[in-house]
């Protein structure tokens, strides 16, 4: 699936696991879990617990997301 074809929903970064996995709360109140994405690894843009970012999901699996963007206070 295509970067184009996913859905944006903003949420906050609850936790963080190993192998650079997050968790997420959306604003809807669920929790997801999600990577980073490849910009955000090459450009080594750091994310911690409290950040507001937006997450690109498949319509196809909501419990799964990719980080895309972290914004800025």
């Amino acid at each position: 699936m295509a970067k184009d074809d996913l859905v944006s929903i903003d949420g906050k970064v609850s936790s963080l696991s190993g192998g650079g996995v997050y968790y997420i709360t959306l604003e809807n109140g669920v929790d997801i879990s999600a990577k980073l994405c490849g910009k955000m690894k090459k450009f080594k843009i750091k994310v911690v617990v409290g950040d507001r970012v937006t997450v690109g999901m498949s319509p196809y699996d909501p419990t799964h997301g990719l980080i895309l963007h972290r914004h800025k206070f």
